[in-house]
């Protein structure tokens, strides 16, 4: 069967070949399918530099990302009420998601859209109009999309975390709500360690936050349920939270198998791309929990095929390399496998919406305590002790740091966990930027990373 083939890295032009391939052998797919090069019609050119994954599996995930305006489209057309939740990524999502009939999503995701069209959305020009230039971080992009209206549908409610959040995007969210798109703001305090004494709360993830501010935070996520309720003429009970949380967890625990599987194994079961991808599905859906869900359950499915049948995408042994924050040029995934290396851990900021959502306390409490681990609301040295764990956890024999333009808490943030983690770890660790797009400066960046893959290979050594 042809489904059953090799596992590769392929060009989108082999993908197209592959499809007609699988669709002569009876591929069966959900209605968002179809083949990956109708995207590219429909603007993303960025598709034609990807390698992809040629697992089915690999093309519904693809399918279900590069469909999400659609289905937004679609939940306007039918009535639901579309709420736009911005920063905290993950914890907002979760709370509107258990309100019947609403849909929500992060604007924040058009900061790809650059990327995925190759500028030719003309978000970032719209931004730079607007005094949001390249000296802010490419989140900006959503800006363009509010103004243009080309890409998803103007939502019926906005919310945004303020306060322990990257100044960029505070300033970025501000600036929206000054172009007449009213925003509900609620206070994520930055999260302090407990002084001596002081009663304090387990978080997800490990670690620990005062008793105070996990209040604090209950407090405001209430408030905003209940805006997200009033919104929707819908009721928010402790009931439909419980089974939000549920549902929620069961793609946190099949995600965090599926990277277990893939960072330990050797040779790599499955590509970079398609795990930062898969990760993404975690904090808001991608707009519909039962595909996403499903989505992940098919990747997992496969890889664990691979790995039983001792199959990679990848020569064995390829040099293993923890990467920290996400890439705004997604071909970046691509370069660091083509040279000779191979993804075996992350933190792309989102750590707190993978971690399980603790079942065994009063929802609210629960949802309070994943939003305060989230990696960005508390110390650079915290987010650094967790990449150490986690990096020792998947025999990393090198670190990225990839810092994202204009980001203010890239500024300083980066260099502190590289230090940090040089000084843990003993391993090289380098900062690298990634622009939107890499073309420019892409002989450059391989170079820094062969000789990051080199020096990982030497500690192999």
């Amino acid at each position: 069967m042809a489904s059953q083939c090799c596992p590769a890295r392929i060009t989108l032009d082999e993908w197209t070949r592959r499809y007609a391939r699988l669709r002569a052998d009876g591929l069966s797919e959900p209605g968002y399918g179809g083949p990956l090069e109708r995207h590219v019609d429909d603007g993303d050119s960025r598709l034609l530099g990807l390698k992809f994954d040629n697992s089915p599996a690999a093309l519904r995930l693809w399918n279900l990302l590069l469909t999400e305006e659609a289905r937004l489209h679609e939940a306007r057309a039918r009535g639901a009420t579309i709420v736009g939740v911005m920063k905290d990524l993950g914890t907002a999502a979760m709370v509107a998601w258990s309100i019947p009939n609403v849909v929500a999503f992060y604007p924040d995701g058009a900061w790809w859209t650059p990327c995925l069209t190759e500028q030719n959305s003309r978000v970032l020009a719209i931004a730079d109009s607007l005094g949001l230039d390249e000296s802010f971080c490419p989140v900006r992009a959503m800006v363009g999309a509010f103004v243009n209206g080309e890409h998803f549908p103007i939502p019926d409610l906005l919310v945004c975390s303020a306060g322990a959040v990257c100044d960029d995007f505070s300033a970025i969210a501000q600036r929206l709500e000054a172009l007449g798109h009213p925003i509900v703001w609620w206070e994520m305090p930055r999260r302090r360690r407990p002084d001596p004494g002081e009663p304090a709360i387990e978080l997800p993830g490990g670690g620990t936050a005062p008793a105070e501010q996990v209040r604090i935070v209950e407090a405001e996520l209430r408030r905003i349920g209940r805006i997200m309720a009033d919104a929707a003429g819908a009721s928010l009970t402790e009931a439909n939270l419980v089974e939000g949380i549920r549902r929620a967890n069961r793609v946190r625990a099949c995600l965090r198998e599926l990277r277990d599987l893939v960072f330990l194994a050797d040779p790599c079961p499955m590509p970079a791309l398609e795990i930062l991808i898969a990760e993404m599905l975690a904090i808001h859906y991608c707009s519909d929990y039962d595909e996403s869900l499903a989505v992940i359950e098919g990747l997992l499915t496969e890889t664990k095929r691979r790995v039983a049948a001792g199959l990679g995408v990848l020569e064995p042994g390829a040099a293993r390399i923890f990467w920290v924050n996400p890439v705004a040029d997604l071909r970046v995934m691509n370069i660091v496998e083509d040279i000779g290396g191979r993804i075996c851990g992350t933190d792309y900021m989102i750590l707190h919406a993978i971690d399980a959502i603790p079942e065994d306390v009063l929802p609210w409490q629960a949802l309070a305590r994943t939003a305060l681990a989230d990696p960005l609301v508390g110390s650079a040295s915290d987010r650094a002790e967790r990449i150490c764990r986690d990096a020792v956890r998947y025999h990393a024999q090198a670190v990225v740091v990839s810092r994202i333009p204009g980001a203010s808490h890239c500024a300083t943030e980066g260099a502190a966990i590289r230090e940090l983690l040089r000084d843990r770890l003993g391993i090289p660790v380098i900062e690298i930027e990634v622009p939107s797009i890499t073309d420019a400066v892409e002989a450059g960046l391989r170079t820094r990373l062969q000789a990051l893959v080199e020096a990982a290979r030497r500690e192999r050594a």
